[in-house]
């Protein structure tokens, strides 16, 4: 197991991040992509070393599912390669000089965003590739022209080493600057980071404990910086009674499937299943999820979290068992629990917040402005979903309004347990679900948080970033004068 970062060389890391920004923010876009394809190639080829390593550190299956992560990771990092190539995400805006500009004469000046400098990125424990060492957080860092300090998660420390030599070689073989990437470990080496002036933007995902902690050190720096973290979400379903009399069967398998995904360690799993009072989809259900086998784990802490939340969630007044089996930790088969709106309502915190495992709670409403009431006390999550038809729409709509002040993403007649990597996709949403709202940290808009605007004003043309130039060298979309 990789042993905590001594202090000597934690410093060196610092230093090397802080010498490696100024030259990887003046990299040109065509570079970048190189570096990031770079590393893309090379995890691909070392595909035979690294599934089967981080299987053994995960408990989790290596095909399909890391061989699948990895190749998604991989993708990530092009996709980052074709979002440089784009070139819009530099914002790229001109105003001329005009001496008629209503507001009095106006200045030229000139937008663009610009890199903000080292970023610390947390790994996650439930995605090993995906959200960890070359996961989106890194991908879109370096994106952005911002060398990356990797904080590795300590249920896979082995496999973070690997990959974080893989990628280091990668990117500085491609001409990367030395200080680019690197990783450390240790809880206490990862709050020394934070804490460092050299720092300019850390991310995490994680617990809320955690992801708070960590979050408020950022702010409690003499100079704050922003700290992008995924912390906890419940991601409420709602079904309706024509959707239940028109595919209920289809809808129970749905949902016994999305939330026993991964054993139920998917950041996005659907916690609460709101169903109306005389639905008939119990023994559907029942059925669903009996012979389910107990999945592993992903290790002992979150395995003891889980058991201690599901313990405390059986103990409510009012919840009752619908569907369990004898298992023991650190391998867990699923539960799924029930109970009625009004004791969803009186039942605190223990029904209401995230529990990280496969376990699940069916919330009976009597009719929609019921349904109202229980998603007004909900706390915010990543995402939203309704199961519903057409002949529904009218009493959907009300519905819409409760849904989006919770959730980053909703969704009509799918299931959460599914984030895609696409230029339109966002994954986060108000707090506790993440600590910046306004951004994502799934999809290609993630580069934007690892971005700052800077106005350059009344320079002459030679002085000017190539964005700004007004040849415009580098064939970038941008706004001129109000018009594209």
């Amino acid at each position: 197991m990789s042993q905590a970062t001594d202090a000597a060389t934690l410093e060196k890391i610092l230093a090397g991040a802080a010498a490696a920004a100024r030259p990887a923010a003046a990299a040109t876009p065509a570079e970048r992509a190189r570096w990031l394809v770079t590393a893309a190639d090379a995890l691909d080829a070392a595909a035979d070393d690294l599934v089967p390593l981080a299987h053994a550190e995960t408990h989790l299956p290596a095909t399909p599912r890391l061989a699948g992560e990895l190749k998604r990771t991989t993708f990530q990092l092009r996709l980052f390669a074709e979002v440089l190539t784009d070139g819009e995400y530099l914002g790229a805006t001109v105003d001329h000089a005009d001496a008629d500009w209503p507001m009095g004469p106006r200045p030229d000046i000139r937008r663009v965003k610009t890199a903000i400098g080292p970023v610390l990125v947390f790994a996650a424990s439930n995605f090993p590739f995906a959200f960890s060492v070359a996961g989106g957080d890194t991908a879109s860092a370096l994106a952005a022209g911002c060398p990356v300090i990797l904080k590795a998660h300590p249920g896979h420390p082995e496999l973070s080493a690997l990959t974080g030599r893989i990628v280091r070689e990668a990117l500085i073989g491609a001409g990367a600057p030395d200080g680019i990437f690197d990783v450390i470990f240790g809880q206490e080496e990862g709050v020394t980071a934070l804490k460092d002036p050299r720092i300019a933007a850390s991310s995490f995902t994680g617990s809320i404990p955690g992801g708070r902690a960590l979050f408020d050190i950022a702010n409690a720096r003499p100079r704050p910086i922003p700290f992008y973290g995924e912390l906890g979400s419940v991601n409420p379903v709602v079904v309706t009674e024509a959707a239940i009399a028109a595919r209920g069967e289809a809808v129970a398998k749905g949902y016994a499937g999305s939330f026993t995904l991964g054993a139920g360690q998917f950041c996005t799993k659907p916690g609460l299943l709101f169903l109306p009072e005389d639905h008939n989809l119990t023994d559907t259900l029942r059925a669903a999820l009996d012979g389910a086998a107990a999945q592993p784990m992903l290790n002992d802490r979150i395995a003891a979290g889980y058991a201690d939340k599901l313990a405390q969630l059986r103990e409510v007044p009012g919840v009752e068992v619908v569907s369990s089996s004898a298992s023991s930790s650190p391998a867990f088969t699923p539960t799924l629990l029930a109970t009625t709106g009004k004791q969803f309502l009186e039942g605190g915190d223990a029904v209401h917040e995230e529990c990280f495992g496969p376990a699940s709670l069916i919330v009976t409403y009597a009719d929609q402005g019921e349904l109202l009431r229980l998603l007004d006390v909900i706390e915010p999550g990543l995402t939203a979903t309704i199961h519903g038809e057409e002949s529904d729409v009218d009493w959907i709509r009300p519905v819409l309004p409760a849904l989006s002040r919770i959730a980053g993403r909703l969704l009509w007649n799918d299931w959460p347990t599914g984030v895609t990597v696409s230029w339109a996709q966002q994954h986060g949403g108000p707090y506790p679900a993440t600590t910046a709202p306004t951004t994502t940290s799934v999809g290609t808009a993630a580069i934007e948080r690892f971005l700052r605007p800077l106005a350059w004003q009344g320079f002459p043309d030679a002085l000017l970033p190539e964005p700004l130039q007004e040849a415009n060298p580098w064939q970038l979309p941008r706004r001129t004068d109000g018009s594209r």
